[in-house]
């Protein structure tokens, strides 16, 4: 008896240990920053969102705040500390500025965390006469992993091709092209190249694929698979609104993919006129855990945006005009300023995640299951349910597909 009592003492202590060791926090420079990349999503969806409607948005708002911070770590004066006050950070050293950055997207980017496939690939490509200087090679590759190249555009196709080529190794072929031009050749560039996969809590069945039509508006109609599951997940509708809010948990629940999706098929102005993190706050109080029959498009997206405009819009003004920028730390001259800032990322939804629940097969749970169907375009946010930051926000507007007819 005692050999027992004293095998489920351990056990007990184990399960504390691992739940102490789960329970790790961020610390307060990080969760800090959390909170203002989440502030930070927004801001730049709602820029993207104005040049156009017909495009797809994919922008890692905690991958955009960590380029910010390579902006500060090699700037100097109110180019660096422009930073900081678009982060809403002036009251942080540099040195937390870096460190917080660096914890929050090891944190919130850990695969065996998270469970996810998130491949993150910076470099800061500086023209063939800068020389980078030591300290900032070594601080921009401990706190952003940042790696540096310099870049001749004498050959523009050559220097280009360069690029996309780097993009698609290192995300081992998923985004074959950052852009297919560059305007401004006379400055630093900083490129992020990423492929993103959610891993569901609850997989979708790979039998349960069917190809269905998306709507990308009334008269124009494109063929997908779409995949299919009923489940119990938080859900809300707002009536007033017409729309529906949908949160998939992925993977060990550290984080969700929150889905908004207007009734029918009409362009997402109207819903991006509502969207701001109060009211995403809004929705997500009133989700209710329910039955949800979910059909989603099983596709892939590769999206590419120069931000180098938009972080000017925000407030970052300095870095990107050649007659102010000070990035002196970067090759101890005053001799550069930010051009490009190319933002990529390939995603793909698939099928995958961990077992479904069979238990509640043929139960009451499941009966009068509400309908997610989304045949028609939504926003959607990945949402990191630990820290309360915003891995992804963006919109499927027009997926990868074949035309299939006129609709009257």
């Amino acid at each position: 008896m005692w050999v027992s009592k004293i095998a489920a003492l351990c056990l007990l202590a184990v399960a504390s240990c691992a739940e102490v060791k789960d329970a790790k926090k961020l610390s307060t420079h990080a969760t800090s920053l959390a909170d203002t990349s989440a502030n930070l999503a927004f801001n730049l969806y709602h820029n993207l969102a104005k040049e156009t409607s017909q495009d797809n948005i994919l922008v890692s708002p905690v991958v955009v705040a960590s380029s910010m911070g390579l902006v500060a770590l090699g700037g100097k004066s109110s180019t660096s500390s422009q930073v900081k006050t678009v982060l809403k950070a002036d009251a942080l050293k540099d040195e937390h500025l870096h460190t917080g950055l660096s914890e929050l997207l090891s944190e919130v980017s850990d695969p065996a965390a998270r469970n996810v496939t998130w491949k993150i690939n910076n470099r800061l490509y500086g023209p063939s006469s800068v020389s980078f200087a030591d300290e900032f090679v070594k601080s921009s590759k401990k706190h952003y992993n940042y790696e540096h190249s310099k870049i001749n555009f004498r050959d523009k196709r050559s220097a280009i091709n360069s690029i996309n080529e780097w993009a698609a190794k290192s995300t081992d072929g998923k985004l074959p092209e950052i852009t297919k031009d560059v305007k401004n050749t006379d400055g630093a560039m900083i490129i992020n190249a990423m492929f993103f996969k959610p891993h569901w809590d609850e997989k979708f069945h790979h039998k349960m694929v069917d190809n269905r039509a998306f709507l990308v508006t009334r008269s124009y109609t494109v063929s997908v698979p779409m995949m299919h599951r009923t489940g119990l997940y938080p859900f809300h509708e707002d009536t007033e609104n017409r729309l529906f809010v949908l949160n998939m948990p992925l993977a060990h629940k550290k984080s969700s993919v929150i889905f908004i999706m207007p009734y029918h098929v009409e362009p997402l102005e109207r819903l991006e006129k509502l969207l701001t993190r109060q009211q995403l706050d809004k929705w997500i109080s009133k989700m209710e855990e329910r039955a949800v029959a979910v059909s989603l498009p099983k596709v892939s997206m590769e999206v590419s945006h120069d931000l180098q405009k938009h972080l000017g819009e925000l407030g970052l003004t300095e870095v990107v005009d050649k007659s102010k920028a000070d990035l002196s730390n970067i090759s101890g001259k005053k001799d550069l300023y930010l051009s490009n800032v190319f933002h990529a990322s390939a995603w793909e939804w698939d099928t995958e995640g961990n077992p479904f629940d069979t238990s509640i097969f043929g139960s009451d749970k499941l009966r009068n299951p509400k309908l997610f169907y989304a045949d028609h375009p939504f926003i959607f946010v990945v949402k990191d349910n630990q820290t309360n930051s915003i891995l992804y926000i963006g919109r499927l507007v027009k997926p990868k597909g074949d035309k299939m007819r006129d609709e009257l």
